[in-house]
């Protein structure tokens, strides 16, 4: 009755008002399941047409340098501008490490990867629908045509997983580990991109994203030693969970394995 009398509401309609509050406040379904695997799609396909199409349309006497800076700029511009909704991965061994790191749900990795696949396949697509026939021939749509014996399987292997790995470092050191965390991310993914590329693409192409392999490779039905360019990063994906969680991850970080 005091209560009432100084036009406080009851103790229940105040806990009833703090429940509504806290609910409109958590994300809605939307948000939370469809709208990331929505922003893989479209971030994979924008970065994944880009990449295809430097490739294709490398203007000549530039070498790697075009397609190094075409998939650099594109991966930091797509992270930059859809980081936020979906963590902006645009890669199965990013989001394979991410949710090995603890910073991904388990119930939307299958979603993101199929997500990034279907982004791949468009953006392929779209490379091929733009760009000039003999080009797209050429140059394979863009797939990745390396290896041409198998002698060159080991060089091509270690090359992806080194790659890969700096690739994945700077993702789970630079926009997921707390310590490390940086408003530069974007611009450090991309770079690190580049110089891969520059470094490392004439061993192997410099691939370091099945989804970036996959497209092109459907397209272009050019399947080739595929294989390599989904073993590798995996395989560095593993390499870089154990890195953070074990050794080089903040205290929170750690603290999940216990």
């Amino acid at each position: 009755m005091a209560a009432a009398e100084r036009g406080h509401p009851p103790a229940k309609e105040a806990m009833v008002g703090i429940d509504t509050k806290s609910k409109s406040l958590q994300p809605h379904w939307y948000e939370r399941y469809v709208q990331p695997c929505v922003a893989e799609l479209l971030g994979s396909a924008l970065f994944i047409f880009i990449g295809c199409l430097s490739v294709v349309e490398d203007a000549e006497g530039t070498g790697r340098l075009q397609p190094a800076l075409a998939h650099g700029l594109a991966l930091g511009l797509t992270i930059a501008i859809l980081g936020d909704i979906s963590g902006g991965h645009f890669n199965p061994a990013v989001s394979l490490a991410v949710w090995l790191v603890g910073e991904l749900n388990i119930m939307m990795l299958i979603p993101y990867w199929v997500s990034q696949l279907c982004g791949g396949m468009i953006g392929a697509g779209l490379a091929k629908a733009v760009a000039a026939s003999e080009r797209y021939v050429n140059a394979s749509g863009g797939a990745f045509s390396s290896i041409t014996a198998d002698e060159q399987i080991p060089s091509v292997l270690v090359g992806e997983i080194v790659m890969t790995t700096f690739l994945v470092l700077a993702v789970c050191m630079g926009a997921v580990n707390g310590k490390t965390k940086t408003l530069l991310a974007p611009f450090c993914i991309g770079l690190t991109v580049t110089v891969d590329i520059l470094a490392g693409g004439g061993v192997s192409g410099a691939c370091m994203n099945p989804a970036r392999a996959f497209g092109p490779a459907l397209v272009a039905n050019y399947w080739d030693y595929h294989w390599v360019y989904w073993v590798g990063p995996m395989v560095a994906a593993l390499l870089v969970s154990v890195l953070v969680r074990l050794l080089i991850g903040d205290r929170t970080t750690r603290l999940l394995l216990k």
